[in-house]
């Protein structure tokens, strides 16, 4: 990343798809990956190895895998709710696994259906396993609901640094922070990101997963780069959420993050134009679906020319 400030790590795919109704066809998903790609983006979550019974809309996760991997400098993300979503995702090739931990034992039994306990058991059998192949995938552990949850309320801040250092104990290769709920504030932010940084290192922890739920997402983003996080969630036209968590929706929009990235002169590698063409593709293949974004409905500046303009100055 030694060109950028920023990793931008698109989600739509994954947490924007899987909150839906609607499927998406493969070469629809394809598409939209390419083209992002294209625009300059070197991380994408392409999808989740759940059973096609709990989400349908994940059902082609092997196949996206396959074809994003012919798509060069792109580094290919999914996530995995157990060992037998790890051992697919591995066999498809995936450069990046990810596991969300819950914070929240409620949530974590109603997403994955395991306690706390249980979930370390499968991150260590999954590091295990990880730890065999020839070319292992990055394998990171996502601390859902770390700032709140829909079920439980407050969730405790110690417990949230506890469970880092569980997970890095387990195997992972790094944890972040996830605020599934849309419970965070800025404050909120910077103050866990430094306990859990204290608690694991600062190079174990470099990415947040946040939601504008209540308007806070932008903010909270800011915060979290603030304290020294180096990678940020957001999905395009903010679609998306967490389906086991009442009233969770709205990812932080891909669009409004890149521009405010960009504006304040830190380089993401992404062509905002380019980005901002990508989303006929959601609106075409997604009629019905809203779309949200201020960038879009405002357009960019007179005159914007991203980090570039900064450093002219």
């Amino acid at each position: 990343m030694s060109d950028i400030d920023i990793l931008v790590s698109e989600v739509g795919p994954r947490d924007g798809l899987q909150s839906i109704d609607a499927i998406l066809p493969t070469e629809v998903k394809n598409a939209w990956i390419r083209a992002q790609a294209e625009a300059g983006f070197r991380e994408i979550e392409v999808g989740s190895f759940v059973p096609p019974r709990v989400l349908p809309q994940m059902a082609d996760t092997a196949d996206v895998v396959r074809e994003a991997l012919l798509v060069d400098g792109l580094n290919v993300a999914v996530l995995v709710p157990n060992l037998r979503g790890a051992e697919n995702a591995i066999r498809a090739g995936a450069h990046k696994i990810s596991i969300p931990f819950s914070v929240s034992e409620t949530h974590s039994l109603k997403n994955v259906r395991r306690g706390h306990d249980q979930m370390i058991e499968e991150v260590k059998n999954i590091a295990a396993l990880v730890g065999e192949q020839e070319s292992p995938p990055h394998f990171e552990a996502g601390l859902s609901t770390a700032f709140g949850c829909t079920i439980e309320g407050p969730v405790s801040e110690d417990l949230v640094v506890r469970s880092a250092e569980r997970l890095m104990d387990a195997g992972v290769a790094e944890v972040g922070l996830s605020d599934t709920t849309g419970y965070a504030n800025p404050e909120q932010v910077k103050r866990l990101v430094r306990k859990v940084q204290a608690a694991v290192g600062k190079e174990n922890i470099t990415g947040v997963h946040l939601h504008n739920t209540r308007g806070l997402g932008l903010a909270n983003a800011l915060a979290a780069i603030e304290e020294g996080i180096t990678t940020v969630d957001s999905s395009l036209g903010g679609i998306g959420g967490c389906p086991f968590a009442p009233g969770a929706s709205g990812n932080i929009v891909t669009e409004d993050l890149v521009f405010m990235l960009e504006a304040m002169g830190l380089k993401t590698g992404i062509d905002i134009d380019k980005l901002l063409s990508v989303r006929n593709i959601l609106k075409d293949a997604l009629p019905d679906e809203p779309l949200y974004g201020f960038v879009p409905d405002a357009g960019l500046p007179k005159g914007f020319t991203g980090h570039r303009k900064s450093e002219q100055q």
